[in-house]
């Protein structure tokens, strides 16, 4: 049986029906087969998502790789539903002419007990086919009223941490510096760090965090590396991104490990639990957290991970923890923060494989929602209409 060298000449081999009776008949056959068949519109592929979705951080070998999803790979991620069925922007490099942009982080390989946060972007952005795009409550509709956009999802690499963060503190420093306002949908918490490291150059002054969650996050290493236990001591490690401008609402139970304590209280974090809450409540709580994070600070980055909610609520996260927020009471507290305004968002620790009824994913959309729906009506956003020919939403 011959096998053309040169290209696809319009068919396969012959099955050999007549040969041999070899026990590996037809595994020599397809091996030979799959010689034979073209690759073109593979390679025209790569070609594409490289134009569209950005060449890869340097630390990628493999130079096929986008920093942004734009073909098959890889399989947990890429699918092209949008969230809010938003416009989907292909070309990455016009993601200047959106106000806001969402990007998927598909990560789990920072998860120190569940894993499954990698399809958090599947998850969140499918559970928002449940709404609309008008707040009754904050009379807005979004997609009258704000121009964005949803560029997909960062090529991640699953089982190396480090290569997953340069792509995405790349992903994040392309759209910051274009001038729009990041939405990251998450991933596993690790993704705090590369986040404000791919921000941070791209603002001129410090940036305040504030962070929703029951664990601090604040220790160097968990299990010898960077993990999602982790991302706050490296990122409070950026010159303008303050420890003492990070202030976390939430923080409580039984899963909060002394080396992180110990690190929040060496550099002057501010931490506040849900007795707090519960002892001065919420607009309180959201007066502080914004002085805290406000100080001398040109900007304020919400990192919000769904496991704040009590665990009842939340099932689909990777560390529940019961005793936490009430949904009203988190939704509550984002919509005030996010009035003051907003350098971008991330919502992490939604694992659909753990959820149930898209119960956690509901939520985790519902915090983007609500927070961008109150930076509209109190004039944060809603500014900026597209002006490429495209579809668009907004003004």
């Amino acid at each position: 049986m011959s096998i053309p060298s040169g290209g696809y000449d319009g068919g396969l081999p012959a099955r050999p029906s007549d040969a041999p009776d070899q026990v590996n008949r037809e595994g020599r056959w397809a091996q030979q087969a799959e010689g034979a068949l073209p690759d073109r519109r593979e390679r025209e592929g790569i070609e594409r998502g490289l134009t569209h979705g950005l060449e890869a951080a340097p630390t990628i070998v493999d130079r096929s790789i986008s920093t942004f999803v734009r073909g098959e790979l890889p399989h947990f991620a890429g699918e092209t539903g949008t969230f809010l069925k938003s416009p989907f922007l292909e070309d990455v490099h016009d993601v200047g002419d959106a106000e806001v942009a969402f990007f998927g982080v598909p990560l789990d390989s920072g998860a120190t007990y569940r894993p499954g946060t990698r399809f958090g972007p599947q998850g969140i952005r499918r559970a928002t086919n449940l709404f609309g795009t008008y707040s009754y409550e904050l009379g807005v509709d979004l997609r009258e009223q704000l121009n964005m956009v949803d560029i997909g999802d960062v090529f991640t690499i699953p089982g190396n941490l480090e290569k997953s963060f340069d792509q995405i503190s790349q992903a994040m420093a392309h759209v910051a510096q274009s001038g729009a306002m990041p939405v990251v949908l998450g991933g596993d918490h690790s993704i705090g760090f590369p986040t404000i490291r791919g921000l941070a150059p791209h603002l001129d002054g410090n940036v305040g965090i504030i962070h929703f969650d029951r664990h601090v996050d604040t220790q160097e290493t968990d299990l010898d590396e960077r993990m999602h236990t982790t991302p706050w001591f490296h990122a409070t490690n950026i010159k303008n991104a303050p420890a003492t401008n990070l202030v976390q609402v939430g923080i409580g139970g039984w899963q909060a490990p002394r080396a992180g304590v110990k690190v929040g209280r060496e550099r002057g974090t501010s931490v506040i639990t849900v007795g707090d809450v519960e002892r001065v409540g919420i607009e309180k709580v959201v007066e502080t957290a914004l002085e805290i994070a406000w100080k001398d600070a040109k900007a304020v980055y919400l990192s919000f991970d769904i496991d704040v909610f009590d665990a009842g609520f939340v099932p689909g996260t990777g560390w529940p923890e019961p005793g936490g927020l009430l949904p009203r009471e988190g939704l509550n507290m984002v919509r005030m923060i996010a009035a003051e305004g907003l350098a971008g968002i991330e919502v992490v620790e939604c694992s659909p494989p753990y959820d149930w009824a898209e119960q956690t994913s509901l939520l985790s959309a519902r915090v983007i929602l609500d927070a961008l729906a109150s930076m509209v009506q109190h004039g944060k956003l809603g500014t900026k209409p597209a002006i490429l020919d495209r579809m668009a939403w907004g003004p």
